[in-house]
């Protein structure tokens, strides 16, 4: 099978097609035949070697696909072999096929198709684990997301609009993007590269934050804490501006403060079925209906992952962007990068 491989570790230059032998479902897994993969920030920071596969993961980038199941585990009894799904995986999803824990698969929500299907699960997992299960936003909380037009970002605030009524504020680093912001659902949206941004947001919220969703952390923490509310949760999805902090302890005790990190990828296969579970349950039933939507900026033949990743890497996209890997199936004749 086609399968992108990794030249060592570092640019996008490293990433090239190899061939690969197809892999064989474990108990427990199922077995896909990849129609699209989305490309997400965690792939290039992997091609990096800044984050890398837990033991038993797929050295192959690719944390989420859409396509047709062709072979499933005797323990399986859904998906079965034919049924077309989505799944997070924890690699290997820019490949032909690809290995699934069946608890991570999920139906293709009626009206969408392998493309849009493709961009759920990595941001629609992620987004409700930070939201619901870490930052425990309630009914008409105060939510700050950082990175609002990221897949991630525009599926929280979504998550947080539609189902909390959540009064949000959104940052990004253009009017495009923060015009898709408040289109999602945000109540504002203000630019981070902007140095008054921190009194744009406690001006906003008068009162204080009851749950900020972050990538950057580095010197951004304390300042992030310094906007919540008393009882407040700081969510860390990544550490893009830098590993280490300085936070004052004593004012997380004093005013009930909640610092924590959000990474996915190397928890249970049962923690992430329930997280299926619930998106099933409460996310795919809204986007049957048209009212949470993904965006696709743009999308790339499995030949040019790496123009896909140097897009990804120049913050142009807004949105998704999504590997075709079967364009008959995926229903498209060109690409639109």
């Amino acid at each position: 099978m086609r399968a992108i491989a990794i030249r060592g570790e570092g640019e996008a230059a490293t990433i090239h097609v190899s061939d690969m032998a197809i892999p064989v479902p474990a108990a427990g897994e199922v077995l896909i035949r990849v129609v699209a993969a989305s490309v997400n920030r965690p792939d290039v920071q992997q091609r990096r070697g800044l984050y890398p596969p837990p033991p038993g993961a797929s050295p192959i980038l690719g944390l989420d696909v859409s396509g047709i199941v062709v072979a499933a585990a005797d323990d399986v009894r859904w998906p079965r072999p034919g049924d077309s799904v989505c799944a997070l995986v924890n690699g290997g999803g820019y490949a032909d096929y690809c290995r699934a824990p069946a608890g991570q698969c999920l139906p293709l929500p009626a009206g969408l198709g392998f493309i849009e299907a493709a961009s759920l699960p990595e941001a629609y997992f992620t987004a409700w684990n930070a939201l619901m299960n870490l930052g425990r936003l309630g009914t008409g909380e105060a939510l700050l997301y950082q990175g609002g037009a990221s897949g991630v970002g525009l599926a929280a605030i979504q998550i947080a609009a539609r189902l909390r009524g959540a009064r949000i504020v959104a940052t990004a680093s253009s009017a495009m993007k923060r015009d898709l912001c408040l289109a999602a659902g945000a109540a504002h949206a203000i630019d981070y590269r902007d140095a008054g941004w921190e009194a744009q947001a406690r001006d906003l919220f008068g009162g204080g934050c009851d749950v900020i969703v972050d990538a950057q952390a580095g010197p951004t923490s304390q300042p992030q804490l310094d906007l919540l509310a008393d009882g407040g949760r700081l969510v860390l999805l990544a550490s893009h501006a830098g590993a280490m902090a300085d936070v004052n302890t004593r004012f997380l005790v004093r005013r009930q403060l909640t610092l924590t990190g959000g990474t996915l990828r190397p928890r249970s296969p049962a923690y992430k079925a329930a997280l299926a579970s619930a998106l099933r349950q409460h996310v795919w039933p809204l986007i049957e209906a048209g009212r949470i939507r993904t965006h696709i900026c743009a999308t790339f033949p499995l030949e040019r992952a790496m123009d896909a990743h140097r897009e990804l890497e120049a913050n142009r996209q807004i949105g998704k962007i999504v590997l075709i890997l079967d364009p008959e199936m995926a229903g498209i004749t060109s690409h639109s990068e």
